[in-house]
């Protein structure tokens, strides 16, 4: 498993997120406090506080392809 923190600051964003999620078959989550949403669900996300970061987890081992194509989403 594969944890990131992101951040999505506008509604284009959260469709190129969503978008590039999906390309990809990992499970993978998003979690803002004690919720957790899928992140292939672009409603789920939109249930979020967009306004803090997000912690991403990537339920995969290899996920180095999806981690890449995230880079600009990622805080560091």
């Amino acid at each position: 498993m594969r944890t990131l923190t992101i951040h999505l600051k506008s509604i284009n964003e959260v469709k190129e997120f969503v978008r590039i999620v999906n390309d990809f078959s990992y499970d993978v989550d998003l979690i803002s406090g004690r919720y957790i949403v899928d992140a292939k669900s672009i409603m789920g996300i939109f249930s979020l506080d967009l306004a803090r970061p997000i912690a991403l987890e990537i339920h995969s081992d290899t996920a180095e392809d999806l981690v890449a194509r995230l880079e600009p989403f990622t805080l560091t």
